[in-house]
C-alpha cells in the first residue's frame, strides 16, 4: 500500500492518483450518459433544457468540493503532524457540517428553481423540463455533496482504491438506470434524473456506511466537538475550489445565456456537447490534483521539503503531457462525438463540429491553472488558490465571452474559452514562480 510519507517516483505518483481520475471521470459521465440518452431517445429541446439548467444544479453541489478540498488539506496537514484522533474528529465535523448544509440547499432550491429557471433566460419551451429535471436531482443532492467531498477524504484515508470502486458503482448504476429509463420505459427527463440521483445516492450512501463501521483506513465517522476555527479554516481554505465550481457554473449559464442569443437551441445544444468533453478531460486535470493534494498537505505539514520539490516537479511534467495528449484527441474526436449526440440534426452537427475545432486549444492551457489552484490550496493557502479561480472563471472567461462575440459572432464565444485559459495559465506561472522561496518547493 501506498502512504503519504512515502517517497514517489513517477510509477508510485501515478499509481497513486490514478484511482482519483478515475473517481472524477466517472462522476463526469453522469452528466454525458444523461446528455446522450435525453438527445437521441428524447429530443433537441429536452436536452437543452437539460444543458440550460445543469450549471445551477452543479453549482449547488460545489459546496461538498469546498469542505472536500480544504477539509482534506486540513486533515493531511494534522496527520503529518501526527495527530491522528485530531484529524478523526475533524473529519467527522467536516461530514456532519456537509450533510445538514445540502439538506438545507436542497429544500431552497426545490422552492426556487422555477424563477430562477425564468431568471437564467430559459424561453417558454424549456422551463418545464427545467424545473422537472432538477427538482429530482434536487431530491439526492445531500448526498452528491457528499459524494464530492469523499473524493477527496478516500485519497487522504489512503484508500484512493475503494474510493474508485465506489464512484464505479455509482457510475454504472447511472449508466443501466439511463438506458433502462430513458432508452426503455421511454421516460425522458424524468428518467433521466431518476437515474443520475440513483446514482448520487450510491455515491454519498456508500462511503457514510464504510466510515461509520471499524476500517482499516486513517479516518472513521464518529464523536467529534464542534471546532468553529477549523470548520471556517476548512471553508477558507477549500473556498478556491467552491469559487471555481460556483464560477464555471456562473460562467456556463452566462454562456448559454450569449448562445440563447447569437445561435438560439441549437447553440445550447452545441455547447451542451462541448462541455460534456469538458467535463471528462478536466475531470482528469481535477482527478490528478485531488489525488496529488494529500501527499502535498502532508509534506507540508511535516517540513519534508524535498519531497515537496519532487511532486511539484514530476507533477507539473505530468500535467504538460497529460494537456498536450488531450488537445490532439479533442481534435480527433471531434466529428465523431458531434455525430455521436446530434448527428441527427445536420445544422447542429455542424455548428457543434466548428465548436470543438476551436475550443479543443483551451486544453493546452487549462491543466496547470487547475493543478495550480489545487497545490496552493494543498498549501492551505486558500488566497492565492481562490485568486487563481477568480480570475480563470470571473474575470477572463466572463470577459471574453462578452466581448469576443461582439466582434466575431459566434465564434468568439467559442474562442473566448481559449483566451480566459491562457491567461489564467499565465497567471499561475506567476504565483508558482513568485511563492517558490517562501514555501520552499
Amino acid at each position: 500500500m501506498i502512504k503519504l510519507s512515502d517517497h514517489f517516483t513517477y510509477k508510485r505518483l501515478i499509481r497513486f492518483t490514478l484511482p482519483s481520475v478515475i473517481m472524477m471521470v466517472f462522476t463526469s459521465i453522469y452528466g454525458v450518459v444523461d446528455g446522450f440518452f435525453v438527445s437521441n431517445f428524447a429530443g433537441k429541446t429536452p436536452f437543452a433544457a437539460l444543458n440550460f439548467i445543469m450549471p445551477f444544479l452543479m453549482l449547488l453541489g460545489a459546496f461538498g468540493f469546498m469542505i472536500g478540498a480544504g477539509g482534506s488539506a486540513l486533515i493531511s496537514k494534522t496527520l503529518g503532524e501526527g495527530d491522528d484522533q485530531k484529524a478523526k474528529k475533524l473529519f467527522s465535523l467536516f461530514i456532519y457540517v456537509t450533510l445538514v448544509m445540502g439538506v438545507l440547499i436542497a429544500a431552497l432550491g426545490i422552492i426556487f428553481i422555477r424563477p430562477i429557471t425564468v431568471l437564467l433566460g430559459a424561453d417558454e419551451s424549456m422551463v418545464e423540463d427545467c424545473v422537472v429535471y432538477g427538482r429530482i436531482i434536487l431530491l439526492a443532492l445531500p448526498m452528491f455533496m457528499l459524494q464530492n467531498e469523499f473524493q477527496t477524504f478516500f485519497v487522504t484515508a489512503e484508500k484512493p482504491n475503494l474510493g474508485l470502486a465506489v464512484t464505479v458503482a455509482a457510475g454504472v448504476t447511472n449508466m443501466v438506470l439511463d438506458a433502462l429509463f430513458v432508452g426503455a420505459f421511454k421516460w425522458g427527463l424524468v428518467g433521466a434524473a431518476s437515474a443520475t440521483a440513483a446514482s448520487q445516492l450510491v455515491g454519498g450512501v456508500v462511503p457514510i456506511i464504510y466510515f461509520l463501521c471499524p476500517n482499516g483506513s486513517l479516518l472513521k465517522i464518529g464523536k467529534t466537538n464542534f471546532d468553529g476555527k477549523a470548520l471556517i479554516k476548512a471553508c477558507t481554505n477549500g473556498f478556491s475550489e467552491l469559487l471555481s465550481n460556483v464560477s464555471m457554473s456562473i460562467v456556463s449559464m452566462l454562456y448559454n445565456y450569449q448562445l440563447m442569443k447569437y445561435a438560439g437551441e441549437d447553440g445550447v445544444a452545441a455547447y451542451g456537447v462541448l462541455m460534456y468533453v469538458n467535463f471528462i478531460f478536466f475531470a482528469i486535470f481535477i482527478g490528478y490534483s485531488v489525488g496529488s493534494a494529500p501527499i502535498i498537505g502532508f509534506n507540508y505539514g511535516a517540513k519534508n521539503h524535498d519531497e515537496l520539490k519532487n511532486i511539484r516537479k514530476k507533477s507539473l511534467l505530468v500535467i504538460a503531457i497529460l494537456s498536450i495528449s488531450m488537445f490532439i484527441l479533442a481534435e480527433a474526436l471531434a466529428s465523431p462525438l458531434a455525430k455521436l449526440f446530434v448527428g441527427y440534426d445536420a445544422a447542429l452537427n455542424a455548428m457543434t463540429l466548428r465548436g470543438f475545432f476551436i475550443c479543443s486549444f483551451m486544453f493546452i492551457f487549462a491543466g496547470i491553472s487547475v493543478f495550480g489552484s489545487s497545490f496552493f490550496t494543498a498549501l492551505n493557502n486558500g488566497i492565492i488558490s481562490a485568486v487563481i479561480a477568480f480570475m480563470r472563471t470571473m474575470v477572463f472567461q466572463i470577459a471574453s465571452v462578452l466581448i469576443l462575440p461582439l466582434i466575431m459572432g459566434i465564434d468568439g464565444i467559442w474562442l473566448s474559452i481559449v483566451i480566459a485559459e491562457a491567461m489564467s495559465a499565465l497567471i499561475t506561472v506567476v504565483f508558482m514562480t513568485a511563492k517558490k522561496k517562501k514555501y520552499d518547493y
